[in-house]
């Protein structure tokens, strides 16, 4: 089936057509790299991730671009805070974003672009929409007219009022309507600032997304997505500047939201002790469990997290990669050719079309949970033919969801960070091994299953094969 989209715009599932059949183009808004990225913060990664990794295996190019927000009042009041250069808490906080959402399994985008790196594209664009009549000068401030756009708030579906209301729009005396918005604001001596034609300042937050998506991806795209909460002011604002600023030509044609995320039922906020950054959540689980879980609800629906959701997706992953363990043992087969096989093997059509009805993940979930029951059931019955064809599906259909990429054997191997030592290192593992290895080989069977034993106590399963003894952690 063809690849249907709900869209924002049209709040209607609808058939995707890219403008270019042989190139599409997505944009995603970024982090503001002032602090760690917390759960709720991930969700958008890996859900657009996923639609990036389908794009890519049906067209024959795809740009996909996810901005950096380096340039914040938020920033420059953390960067206070901590008595540290801005830019460096910019760079510290980028590379731990970065390391977090690769430990999700979340792919490089194509194009990276910062604010900071965009300035002059800004100020032109700002220049644009002065001559167009969209926007006015008052008090050192470059503001958008709001009222210059007659369809303004279409996206968020919301009349004025309720829209300022809902932001919490500061009206300032300076402004022509309340509704009004900056696109470029005065800078302080101790704040960052740029020339300009009005005066050393800096944008305003909406400008620089639009700013950055024309710079990359022209002035017309396909998608654009985002948290739900982006809608208003956000993306209706980048709306308004870049249909404006291009004399009303189309800005983007489908806009993607994934819902919000609540933790036990709960707005996750710090002062409730329930703020969950993603570095929190990868020392009590591998970064693929979280995926899972951010994956088994369908990305527009709201959705809630909990231990028991972490450990429910944990077991998901242990029965899978049991299964994919199972056939690569009784194919003997080597790393390589498990890569080769992955390269040359789609997933299976059944997971291909819950995915093109609106990133239907939890279907597509469900249907991996199939594939390792055929795995089982072809290794039960020892039909060989099914089994390889089987794991091979479970494989393809894992990687297009940015899951099973591990070494099925290391999986089982991965121990919870509890900050008590009360996982069991591998080196001591290793150790342990290798003195039950020289009790046996003593004849002492009465040692080699007391450190069996000890070990199986502690969470670790020993298996003897022909070549050695390898081990897993339960699961």
């Amino acid at each position: 089936m063809p690849l249907r989209l709900h869209n924002t715009l049209t709040r209607s599932k609808e058939d995707f057509v890219p403008l270019d059949g042989g190139h599409v183009r997505m944009y995603v808004c970024g982090p503001t790299v002032y602090e760690r990225a917390h759960i709720g913060n991930a969700r958008p990664v890996v859900v657009f991730d996923v639609l990036y990794r389908l794009l890519r295996a049906t067209y024959p190019r795809v740009t996909y671009v996810r901005n950096i927000t380096d340039l914040d009042d938020k920033i420059i009041a953390a960067a206070v805070e901590k008595d540290i250069p801005i830019e460096q808490l910019t760079v510290e906080t980028t590379k731990l974003f970065h390391e977090d959402m690769a430990a999700l399994g979340a792919l490089t985008p194509d194009a990276e672009p910062r604010a900071t790196e965009h300035i002059p594209q800004m100020i032109a664009m700002i220049e644009c929409l002065l001559e167009h009549g969209n926007a006015y000068e008052a008090e050192g401030h470059v503001l958008f007219s709001v009222s210059s756009m007659p369809d303004y708030g279409r996206l968020a579906n919301r009349d004025r009022r309720e829209m300022i209301a809902g932001a919490r729009v500061e009206v300032a005396p300076y402004k022509q309507d309340p509704a009004d918005f900056v696109l470029w604001k005065p800078s302080d001596g101790d704040q960052p600032g740029w020339d300009s034609p009005w005066g050393r300042g800096r944008p305003g937050w909406h400008i620089e997304c639009s700013a950055m998506s024309e710079a990359h991806l022209g002035a017309s795209f396909d998608i654009h997505g985002g948290g739900l909460d982006l809608v208003f002011p956000h993306h209706e604002n980048e709306i308004a500047q870049s249909t404006c600023a291009h004399g009303g030509a189309p800005f983007v044609r489908y806009w993607l939201h994934n819902g919000y995320l609540t933790v036990n039922g709960e707005k996750m906020s710090k002062s409730l002790g329930n703020y969950f950054t993603v570095r929190d959540l990868l020392d009590e689980a591998p970064g693929e469990v979280i995926r899972l879980f951010l994956l088994k609800t369908q990305y527009r629906a709201p959705m809630d997290f909990s231990e028991e959701s972490l450990k429910e997706a944990k077991t998901n992953l242990d029965r899978w990669y049991r299964a994919l363990n199972q056939a690569d043992e009784k194919f003997d087969l080597t790393p390589e050719q498990i890569a080769a096989s992955r390269r040359d093997t789609s997933p299976s059509p059944d997971i291909l079309e819950a995915l093109n009805d609106d990133l239907n993940t939890p279907l597509a979930v469900a249907r991996l949970n199939m594939d390792a029951d055929a795995v089982f059931e072809a290794d039960s019955s020892g039909d060989l033919t099914q089994l390889r064809l089987r794991a091979d599906w479970l494989r393809a259909g894992g990687e297009i969801l940015g899951l099973l990429q591990g070494n099925p054997k290391e999986w089982f191997k991965w121990v919870a960070d509890t900050g008590s030592g009360g996982g069991v290192a591998e080196s001591e593992i290793e150790g342990l091994i290798a003195q039950r290895a020289q009790a046996r080989k003593n004849k002492d069977f009465a040692e080699a299953d007391r450190i069996r034993d000890a070990l199986a106590d502690r969470g670790v399963v020993l298996e003897d094969k022909a070549d050695g003894t390898i081990w897993r952690r339960a699961g």
